[in-house]
């Protein structure tokens, strides 16, 4: 130990002696800093510059008249950019967009076609057509800016989606909601109508009664005929009434067919909906199974088919509920088989939804999807098209026939029930004639007594028919579940529709910008090459021949003067990160204890390998990193690189050097913090292993070689 320190103490003093010795030694405490300033500064904040990037936007819209309306979406979503600064839209026509894009002046551009607003128009008619916008990108330029631009270009289209659904269906629900008013106000009316016809149909036993009562004693005739004359101006105003309510109450039926006209097409298109988001996912899967796809567009195109699949579920709860409650108004279940289907998709999407988020959670735990998970979710996809091509092939004929097939019942139930109410007001004034003569004379007697009692039980039949159908109309739906179904916020239901998910992003560890979470990576990238400087230009052998040093306190002295001036090193860059760059560090003083105690790491494993193996041990070294670089995964997840990296990954020094800045820059997890110094640990006894044990017998194996190579008057 004492030759150990003399040897350490030695080498201090001839460094603080040697005015040139100092001052390349301060050069080489100072040059792995700006190695890892310079990195970290350029990489600080490269999103928040996006603006920077130009794309061309060309609107060769040429707009279209939707329903009387003149409608130009193309120069909305060029309004909507104009106010978008997040990246550089230049708004040019389509030759010089081209000839621009071709020659590198812009990253990519968005031609907005001629037919793009009468394209979208089709939704209202038979034969819909999808709306295209031409994106064209010069990837040749950069690598990273078509992935940005590519989003902008996805974000234009997701605008224009969800202003359209917001609009769509804020028609429509503006339409029921009259509709449901109108029934509102009417309310009290049609109860009355109810109300009276039981009335009548309760007063005519009564009646009856009478008439028999007269042809058995025509002695109480006089009473039975003032009785009958009392009763019957309430008969005729009952009728008449139920006449009036019963054309209202067809009116309202007739304005409920043309809102079910109006919402059949969006039934519709919310199944074309679900369809394109099994194809969606159909699409997803052979993402998935493309190994050489960018790992950020795996990302997004999880992100996006997890938005999908939760707006899908949405989408079929609420025609689940619509089906039910025009099954419950209309009675006979005539929707029934089409909800199990739709719940059957429903269920599909679920389970699609949880795949997707399993995969996803893989991903960012940083493991490999199953390829089990992969082909359960291709599987629940082609079952939902499957389902979803029998719901739309039946739609137009049986589905859409159902619904407008129950509301026609009741029209005509209602028809039938006017027409009695005519016959019986037609047959008012023939009683009310019989009552007068019987009252004048009742001399008339059993002859026009009979006549009344003949003509009586046409009346109540009907009146009674019309009582059994509005109990049977109550079975099967009241009035509150009909306006209930109607009455809505059109303008928050059309909103929910339009985005009924929220992202609600929680972040475990919030760093603030980009150059704060590559620290970890160039920090520790620059403390390896510091240790390569220090044993390219300071000699790892010594050279005093005034004392008999041993092989292992050559190695330990020296390298004590090595991992002095590498602390040095690590001191001048983490201290410089915080408070030079004002990099975001949670623990910054286990920040700067991480660095020296990975600065004494690599400089010990780079020093064994020069003490031991020479020049040979440099290129070693240099190699060691060069892999490192791609395989520690300090810049792209390890899960991306390709299957040699992802093989040497658990076995270089990186990647648990990094892990430990990381935690440090983030928020220290000790439970991992512990398996790094582990692994720490390990690298030192090998080092130390090769170092002391090795060292005497690979440096004679190696002597010869060495002597050989100096020979050629190029290596020393």
């Amino acid at each position: 130990m004492k030759q150990i320190g003399l040897l350490y103490f030695r080498d201090i003093k001839n460094i603080v002696s040697n005015w040139v010795a100092t001052i390349i030694i301060l050069g080489l405490v100072f040059l792995p800093s700006l190695y890892a300033w310079f990195n970290i500064k350029a990489s600080w904040d490269p999103y928040s510059q996006t603006g920077g990037l130009t794309v061309a936007v060309t609107n060769n819209d040429k707009g279209t008249i939707l329903r009387g309306t003149p409608i130009n979406i193309g120069n909305e979503v060029i309004a909507s950019l104009k106010e978008n600064h997040k990246i550089g839209w230049t708004f040019v026509n389509e030759q010089e967009a081209m000839r621009g894009v071709l020659h590198g002046d812009y990253y990519a551009s968005i031609v907005i076609p001629a037919d793009f607003s009468a394209k979208i128009g089709t939704v209202l008619t038979d034969n819909p057509q999808k709306a295209e916008l031409v994106y064209s990108v010069n990837e040749k330029i950069n690598a990273i800016a078509p992935k940005i631009t590519a989003k902008g270009a996805s974000g234009i289209v997701d605008e224009i989606s969800r202003n359209f659904i917001k609009t769509a269906n804020g028609t429509i629900f503006r339409i029921f909601n009259e509709i449901g008013l109108e029934l509102e106000v009417q309310r009290p009316m049609i109860e009355k109508m109810r109300n009276l016809i039981f009335k009548m149909e309760a007063m005519f036993p009564t009646i009856n009664q009478t008439v028999n009562i007269a042809l058995e004693d025509i002695n109480k005739a006089n009473g039975i005929v003032r009785k009958a004359q009392t009763n019957l101006p309430i008969v005729a105003e009952l009728t008449q009434d139920g006449m009036d309510v019963t054309q209202k109450f067809k009116k309202l039926l007739d304005r409920t067919t043309e809102a079910l006209d109006a919402l059949s097409p969006t039934i519709k298109q919310d199944l074309f909906l679900l369809q394109q988001t099994a194809m969606a996912m159909e699409q997803l899967t052979d993402i998935l199974q493309d190994t050489k796809i960018e790992p950020a567009v795996v990302k997004a195109a999880l992100n996006q088919a997890s938005r999908r699949l939760s707006t899908g579920i949405a989408v079929t709860e609420h025609i689940i509920a619509l089906f039910d409650r025009l099954d419950n108004l209309a009675g006979g279940n005539r929707l029934s088989i089409f909800t199990g289907k739709l719940k059957q998709i429903r269920n599909h999407l679920q389970q699609q939804l949880a795949t997707v988020n399993t995969i996803t959670s893989a991903i960012d735990q940083g493991e490999k999807p199953a390829a089990q998970l992969i082909n359960h979710l291709d599987q629940l996809s082609r079952k939902t098209s499957v389902i979803l091509d029998d719901i739309l092939q039946r739609y137009d004929s049986e589905i859409q026939s159902r619904i407008l097939q129950a509301v026609e019942n009741t029209k005509k139930a209602t028809q039938r029930a006017y027409a009695v109410l005519v016959e019986a007001n037609k047959s008012i004034p023939d009683v009310q004639r019989l009552l007068h003569d019987a009252a004048q004379g009742l001399t008339i007697g059993n002859q026009e007594l009979s006549a009344i009692q003949k003509n009586l039980p046409a009346i109540e039949a009907r009146i009674k028919g019309l009582a059994d159908w509005i109990r049977t109309m109550e079975k099967e739906g009241t009035l509150d579940q009909l306006i209930n179904l109607l009455i809505n916020n059109a303008k928050k239901t059309s909103e929910f529709f339009a985005e009924p998910v929220v992202l609600k992003e929680n972040k475990l560890f919030p760093i603030p910008n980009y150059g704060s979470a590559m620290s970890p990576f160039f920090t520790t990238l620059s403390l390896w090459v510091g240790a390569l400087l220090l044993v390219s230009l300071l000699t790892v052998e010594v050279h005093h021949h005034d004392a008999n040093y041993k092989s292992y306190q050559i190695y330990f002295g020296r390298y004590l003067t090595f991992m002095t001036l590498a602390v040095l090193q690590s001191l001048m860059v983490t201290l410089g990160d915080i408070f030079l760059l004002g990099t975001y560090v949670v623990d910054k003083l286990w920040f700067v204890l991480f660095g020296m105690l990975l600065s004494s790491v690599f400089m010990l494993i780079v020093y064994t390998l020069v003490s031991v193996f020479g020049n040979v041990g440099k290129a070693m070294a240099i190699v060691l990193l060069v892999l490192q670089l791609a395989g520690s995964g300090g810049t792209f997840p390890i899960q991306v690189t390709p299957p040699f990296f992802q093989a040497i990954h658990p076995y270089l020094p990186f990647t648990y050097a990094i892990s430990m800045m990381r935690e440090a820059v983030g928020g220290i997890l000790w439970d991992i913090i512990g398996k790094d110094l582990l692994m720490m640990a390990v690298y030192v006894a090998i080092a130390l292993v090769i170092g002391v044990a090795l060292k005497d017998f690979l440096n004679r194996s190696s002597a010869r070689f060495v002597e050989k190579a100096k020979e050629s008057k190029l290596i020393h």
